[in-house]
């Protein structure tokens, strides 16, 4: 039994201490994109002059659903980031104490899909204002996240958070709680193979798409 930490960051020294390696195994292709959903370099890494972006937006069901529909992306997974656990199982993540998130890693063209779109798509699925939640889902693994892995990618992540906030604050929606980090300042944990593509293996199952319904601005 894992203790119930659901609305507040635990301390790192306070997280559960994890296991040295992966536990479990992972099927080698993608069920819609037929491409490797483990993309670490000692796998082969990804294509030459694609990019990586990893972003927390609430259950990474629905969230992987969304990227692996958008032209230009190669590849998805579903994991765990933004915590201090090692190799965090899904229900040491559910138990709010490991702090992190549940993340999509999406490995991207950008000659086909820019890095900037894939943030504007990720702030119109879900609501970047809820904190530790989305929906009736509640918990810090829900809350909003862009984790960057370029300077390019945090000028770009920064720049559209400013405009998206300043829009919901106009509208008196909120303010925007989204946490950017570098990818580079947590490592991402491959989730369990039942959870990848979990909603291609389930077509009925779980879907929390909470947002704010407003569509990013035209100018930008």
């Amino acid at each position: 039994m894992f203790p119930t930490r659901k609305a507040q960051l635990v301390a790192p020294e306070q997280t559960l201490p994890g296991r040295s390696e992966r536990t479990f195994a992972i099927a080698e292709r993608h069920r819609v994109l037929d491409a490797p959903v483990v993309t670490d370099p000692e796998t082969g890494g990804i294509p030459d002059g694609h990019e990586v972006a990893v972003f927390g937006l609430g259950c990474f069901w629905g969230a992987e659903e969304i990227f692996w529909q958008v032209p230009g992306v190669w590849s998805t997974s579903v994991g765990y980031a933004g915590g201090t656990t090692p190799n965090p199982s899904y229900e040491e993540v559910c138990s709010g104490a490991t702090n992190h998130t549940e993340a999509v890693r999406v490995v991207f063209d950008p000659s086909k899909v820019s890095y900037a779109d894939l943030v504007k798509r990720f702030f119109e699925v879900h609501d970047p204002t809820q904190g530790f939640r989305q929906g009736n889902d509640i918990g810090t693994q829900y809350r909003s996240a862009i984790y960057y892995t370029t300077s390019e990618q945090e000028r770009v992540a920064r720049e559209l958070t400013a405009v998206y906030g300043a829009e919901l604050e106009r509208r008196r929606l909120g303010q925007i709680t989204t946490e950017i980090r570098p990818a580079s300042e947590t490592t991402y944990y491959y989730a369990e193979d039942y959870h990848q593509q979990y909603l291609a293996k389930n077509p009925h199952g779980y879907r929390c798409h909470a947002n704010t319904g407003v569509k990013f601005p035209e100018t930008v």
